[in-house]
């Protein structure tokens, strides 16, 4: 009885909404009010699979993915290694390493625009004042989405470095000391030593990773709003523009459904990594 209430959350704000877009994705609803709803079985999802602009957004999202995961885990890593012994020093260090994942992505968003703003931006100025001439970073198809990827390293990397410390505090030390008895260097120890022992907590962080990537969109909406020409549009936003811009409920279920069962099968892919790394610890 006690877990009743719980039990009835989830069912009424997951697996009820869950079940409601499945349902939609195999019906079409004409725009304009008192229109009967038809079913078109696999339809919506021939229809999402041919068009050019989710072909676009999931191909934006595999290159943002590839831009944010190994490079926030790279840094997340370096982080963690620089500041893993506790001091004060290392204490105001982790603070302001791990202070941009508090900043509400809209407001994180708000604040790069006026840094990538063309001509007149703090990027674009201390680029002049070396003598270089910056392009346009949120408006050429070329460069939006890596200022984009920016962004997201810039953010997540510090929330990231609090799980390798925490990975670093299980490292056994017994471990470390004998490979130092056996002669073994800081980069041996490091290499042969502490990185198998976090493969765990890399597999989690980049599951993590990936969910934040698959899931992102308030940045585009704050500097793009998927433009320019679908160059930013990311999956998600894509979801939303079907759903609230062209009213294709039936069409943006279908897209929801793709974007989950990507997201399943990459999550159940780092938990397999997680647990293969669990055994050969053990």
């Amino acid at each position: 009885m006690l877990l009743l209430p719980s039990l009835l959350g989830l069912a009424a704000f997951t697996y009820l909404p869950v079940l409601r877009v499945a349902i939609d994705a195999l019906h079409v609803t004409p725009h304009g009010a008192g229109g009967a709803t038809r079913f078109v079985g696999l339809e919506n999802f021939a229809r999402v699979l041919g068009d050019a602009a989710f072909r676009q957004a999931a191909l934006n999202n595999l290159i943002y993915a590839v831009g944010t995961v190994g490079p926030s885990v790279v840094l997340a890593l370096l982080f963690a290694l620089a500041v893993r012994r506790s001091t004060r020093f290392n204490a105001v260090v982790r603070t302001i390493l791990f202070f941009p994942s508090l900043v509400p992505l809209v407001a994180a968003a708000s604040l790069f625009f006026f840094i990538f703003l063309p001509g007149v931006g703090l990027l674009d100025y201390y680029l002049a004042k070396l003598g270089v001439s910056g392009p346009n970073w949120i408006g050429d198809t070329d460069v939006a989405l890596w200022s984009i990827v920016g962004l997201t390293v810039w953010k997540n990397a510090g929330y990231y470095m609090l799980f390798y410390i925490a990975g670093l505090q299980n490292v056994p030390r017994d471990h470390i000391e004998a490979a130092t008895v056996d002669g073994a260097n800081a980069m041996q120890r490091l290499w042969y030593v502490i990185l198998p022992a976090l493969r765990p907590t890399t597999a989690f962080v980049i599951t993590i990773a990936l969910i934040h990537m698959l899931t992102a969109v308030d940045h585009v909406v704050v500097l793009t709003k998927g433009g320019p020409s679908n160059a930013t549009n990311l999956l998600l936003f894509y979801i939303f523009q079907e759903a609230h811009e062209n009213f294709d409920t039936g069409k943006a279920a279908a897209a929801t459904v793709i974007s989950v069962a990507v997201l399943l099968l990459v999550s159940l892919g780092s938990l397999r990594g997680m647990e293969a790394g669990s055994r050969r610890e053990a």
